[in-house]
């Protein structure tokens, strides 16, 4: 995966590296795909996106931070006038009709969001939370709406010296709900469809 440069600062924490890899192969992007992002912030997912769909959608509520994700698109090399449409708005005003997969980065009207996830028929929809109460709240309208696939929860702890030995910081747990709202109904690996697998967990 190549890097991505974050020079510029939307004073909020960007989505890190090991999140990002993660989301990627939930996302599972190819060319022929148009992302949509609620909440582009720093950019760092928006320059990923770029790199990987043939379409990408960025979504920013704050013009502040919509300049600083089209100056750190531009220090990676990305044009965000010729690569990614970008949108001051607040989602769901402001989402494309046409988009293959989501992401949220955010909390903020997901409902409404997953509401129109839901009546476009978005095939890949993926949500972060870092708050427990948020998770299970948001995990719940998944499953409501009947998209809820998986809920992946992770941590990652970055090494540091200590004493001539190497220590863990650990970031803050990642909360990840994978789902998808095609009309397509996906056999699972014994058989069954989506709908069963949900019933069962949420699990493919």
């Amino acid at each position: 995966m190549s890097r991505v440069s974050l020079p510029h600062d939307a004073k909020a924490g960007p989505t890190k590296p090991e999140v990002r890899a993660v989301l990627a192969s939930k996302l599972a992007l190819t060319g022929a795909d148009h992302f949509a992002e609620v909440g582009s912030c720093t950019g760092a997912v928006t320059v990923e996106a770029a790199r990987r769909a043939g379409r990408v959608t960025a979504l920013e509520r704050k013009a502040s931070r919509l300049d600083v994700t089209r100056k750190n698109l531009a220090a990676n090399g990305i044009d965000a006038d010729a690569d990614v449409e970008l949108r001051e708005a607040e989602a769901p005003e402001g989402l494309p009709d046409d988009a293959d997969a989501l992401f949220l980065g955010g909390s903020r009207n997901y409902e409404a969001v997953l509401d129109h996830a839901v009546e476009t028929g978005v095939d890949r929809i993926v949500m972060n939370v870092s708050r427990l109460e948020v998770a299970g709240a948001a995990t719940e309208a998944f499953r409501e709406r009947d998209i809820l696939e998986e809920v992946v929860q992770f941590q990652v702890s970055h090494g540091y010296e200590l004493a001539g030995a190497t220590s863990f910081d650990s970031e803050n747990p990642v909360y990840m709900l994978v789902g998808s709202a095609s009309e397509d109904v996906a056999a699972d690996g014994c058989g069954g469809t989506r709908d069963a697998a949900a019933a069962d967990g949420g699990r493919r």
